[in-house]
């Protein structure tokens, strides 16, 4: 048996009256994505643990089986190890975003989309203008970067930038958990504050403006950690004995590579709805041939719901089983050893909100061997008929590798 997990992130909303009181997975055209689940089991899955918040470092930590709070240190933590930049014992790592501040207020949580070719350049000025003394930036994908700090102390409160769109950053800077954390509360704020008086006028945030677009006129940091220490797929489940990651989140790839998961570039791979999902799909089939496990992650409904865009949420979905689900399939029928196939959510993202909630999510696992249990189409209230019922964390690996 081969296995792949094909995973729409943030893709679970809640009815939107635009979409004629329907979720975008349910307005969504997705014939593919519906045969699976007509034709294999499904449920809901409780990707959230208590005391966690809702974010794609522990969804998606969750579904591959890992326990949160034995294994989570932060989410710089894990995007570092996707960039092959090392947390050495007594360094702290996080993630740093380039947002969009305008009146005061947070505006967007991405710097307006920023291409990674411009966001490369105005973390590399920081570098120059900020660095050093324990602390270094380094650039990731679009807006996304890491910030690693030697002597940082993790017993900090941090808020995700897409968590508070619209409000005062004044209110959301960086605050000490205890006195521990007070002095690198302190420094993490000074970074913000110093990074806002760069970047206004910085000659690619002028381009931006002259063109119409957001600037990325401040960094934003959250969600640090230690190196963290995590057992490997393989280690824990005999069915994997080889795998791989593909994603253009650093986050992703980075819980790839601690779960011992080659990880897999494409070429065009964005992170948005433009992402070059055709070669996705092709580096995912040429995989699952090779080995025994794929974990196939698309971005962009996070990203659409972020923005408060049901259409282009309904696009991403759409384009999630066209492009992907579908030559995926077709692949999947074409082989001589078995396959399941899981798709699923990480969280929901919500439109209404534009940002993540901890309610479950549907999903559906499809085995080439197996048999349908009723439901007929893949979205949040279907799945809730699904023989599976409603699971929570590591029971979804588990029962996906079961082959049962």
């Amino acid at each position: 048996m081969k296995y792949i997990i094909i995973l729409g992130d943030g893709m679970a909303d809640e009815p939107i009256p635009e979409l004629g009181g329907k979720t975008p997975l349910q307005a969504a055209p997705k014939p593919e994505i519906d045969w699976l689940a007509s034709h294999g089991r499904n449920g809901l899955l409780d990707t959230v643990p208590a005391g966690f918040a809702p974010g794609s470092e522990i969804a998606n930590l969750a579904i591959l089986g890992y326990d949160l709070p034995k294994v989570f240190e932060g989410r710089g933590s894990l995007e570092a190890a996707s960039m092959g930049v090392h947390i050495d014992d007594g360094e702290m790592a996080m993630r740093c975003n380039l947002i969009t501040i305008e009146d005061g207020r947070i505006k967007n949580h991405s710097g307006g989309q920023i291409s990674s070719e411009e966001a490369a350049v105005l973390i590399g000025f920081l570098q120059k203008k900020l660095g050093g003394n324990g602390i270094n930036f380094f650039p990731g994908v679009s807006y996304r970067h890491l910030l690693k700090m030697k002597g940082g102390n993790k017993h900090v409160i941090t808020t995700p930038p897409h968590d508070v769109i619209g409000d005062d950053f004044r209110k959301h800077l960086v605050r000490p958990e205890n006195e521990e954390g007070k002095e690198t509360a302190e420094r993490l704020n000074a970074l913000i504050i110093k990074s806002m008086e760069l970047l206004d006028g910085h000659p690619v945030n002028v381009a931006r403006a002259a063109a119409g677009k957001d600037v990325a006129n401040s960094i934003w940091l959250w969600s640090p950690g230690y190196r963290p220490k995590m057992q490997t797929l393989a280690e824990q489940f005999p069915q994997i004995k080889t795998g791989s990651v593909i994603s253009a989140v650093d986050l992703i790839k980075g819980i790839g590579v601690y779960a011992g998961l080659d990880p897999i570039e494409v070429e065009g791979a964005t992170g948005l709805y433009d992402t070059n999902y055709e070669g996705k799909a092709r580096a995912a089939i040429e995989a699952l041939k090779k080995q025994d496990f794929v974990f196939l992650h698309l971005e962009a409904s996070d990203e659409a719901g972020h923005d408060g865009d049901p259409d282009l949420k309904v696009t991403t979905i759409r384009y999630l089983n066209d492009r992907i689900v579908r030559p995926v399939l077709e692949a999947v029928r074409a082989m001589d050893e078995d396959v399941s196939i899981a798709v699923l959510p990480d969280h929901p993202t919500p439109c209404a909100i534009r940002t993540h909630t901890a309610k479950p999510v549907p999903f559906t696992i499809y085995r080439t061997n197996g048999t349908g249990d009723g439901v007929m189409q893949f979205d949040e209230f279907s799945a809730k008929a699904g023989s599976y019922g409603l699971i929570s964390g590591r029971q979804f690996i588990e029962l996906f590798l079961a082959g049962e």
